[in-house]
């Protein structure tokens, strides 16, 4: 059942179906015409050489993985002799198709070479027979058609580039498809990768806003102070309502939405700032705007510069520089050393936004540079510096 099955599938392809077609009708029209047919004397000798032919010809069905090259060779080479035989005794000249069909196959299946000589020899040996009186077939039949069973290999060596310009063209296309399919997986990665980051950034810097109030609330607790741990507990909850608009502004910039770079950069200094006049937000160059994907990079690295900073320098001013360039936009985040009293919140996150920043600028060509202030009014304090070109 497995074979017949095996057998059903290779037969279905247009190659093998149309081969099977063209031998059938070959034989057919073979059994027909070729005379004369009979049991005893020529007629028995045309009736053995007419099933031999047949069989022969049916041989060309063989998968290619059955017959090497040389032995291809050799059985074309035996159905020329064949067909050869069967034209000097045919008095209709039809067994010329089996000399026909053996070049053909020949030009298809073997190299050119090969082939070129198969078909020569092929043309010399049934004008032969038909040119000498070496049967009752040369009576009857021109030398001219056995001289012209050469000529079908040219429509075979046709057939055998078209099959494997569509070989090529199939492995091409299977090659792309492959490629594609990396393709669509990497870019599937990295926009997970993205999205990972995003979804650090935003809980990051609302969680690290709430923590610290939280510890301060806990603090003013035992020192006894109410009315300001009351306030702090309240500025609490309105990060934590900041945080949840973060994350809506986050699902809205994955869905590729436009971003107003300069107002979201504003509100976010506004929101995050320890005290009311402690971020300051300074555009210089023409405001332009920016393709979606540079906006969100922008805002995803001043979110987690903003983070750090009331992480390490909890109640420090904050500067925020965004300067647009001709080829480039450049935005810078400072805050100043942390006031006397803080208490850092160094233990908080997992040390992943200075890594993922870096990740997403490679993403876009740009870079970032950060370290920690050493001289003028910010001393002490901490610089992140991000150039994306425009």
């Amino acid at each position: 059942m497995n074979r017949l099955q095996a057998a059903m599938r290779w037969l279905a392809t247009d190659h093998n179906l149309s081969h099977f077609f063209a031998t059938a009708i070959g034989a057919a029209v073979c059994a027909v015409l070729v005379r004369p047919v009979g049991t005893s004397g020529t007629g028995l000798a045309v009736l053995c050489l007419l099933g031999w032919n047949s069989l022969l010809l049916c041989a060309r069905l063989l998968p290619e993985t059955r017959l090497t090259s040389r032995r291809l060779t050799v059985l074309l080479a035996v159905q020329a002799v064949s067909a050869a035989a069967l034209l000097s005794v045919d008095h209709s000249g039809a067994a010329a198709v089996f000399a026909f069909s053996a070049t053909g196959h020949a030009g298809f299946r073997l190299a050119l070479r090969p082939s070129m000589t198969l078909a020569a020899f092929t043309s010399a040996l049934c004008a032969g027979v038909l040119y000498f009186p070496l049967g009752a077939g040369h009576q009857h039949t021109s030398w001219y058609l056995g001289a012209f069973t050469g000529v079908s290999v040219l429509p075979g060596l046709v057939n055998r580039s078209r099959a494997e310009a569509l070989r090529s063209a199939r492995a091409a296309a299977e090659q792309a498809e492959l490629a594609a399919r990396s393709e669509a997986r990497a870019q599937a990665l990295a926009e997970r990768a993205r999205i990972a980051r995003d979804v650090h950034d935003v809980l990051a810097h609302s969680l690290a806003g709430v923590n610290m109030q939280l510890e301060v609330t806990d603090a003013l607790l035992e020192a006894g102070d109410v009315a300001r741990a009351r306030e702090s507990a309240q500025r609490a909850q309105s990060l934590v309502r900041e945080g949840l608009t973060e994350v809506q502004r986050t699902v809205r910039d994955l869905r590729e939405d436009a971003l107003p770079l300069v107002e979201t950069l504003r509100s976010m200094l506004g929101s995050a700032a320890g005290s009311p006049g402690s971020g300051t937000l300074r555009v210089d160059g023409t405001p332009r705007e920016l393709p979606v994907r540079l906006a969100q990079v922008l805002v995803r690295c001043a979110q987690e510069a903003l983070t750090n900073a009331h992480k390490y320098a909890p109640g420090a001013a904050v500067r925020m520089l965004l300067e647009y360039r001709r080829r480039e936009t450049v935005l810078e985040v400072v805050n100043a050393a942390p006031p006397g009293g803080s208490r850092p919140l160094a233990g908080a996150g997992g040390g992943m936004g200075l890594v993922g920043m870096r990740e997403r600028l490679e993403l876009v060509a740009g870079t970032v540079a950060a370290g920690p202030v050493v001289d003028g009014d910010d001393a002490g304090g901490w610089r992140v510096h991000v150039v994306i070109p425009t």
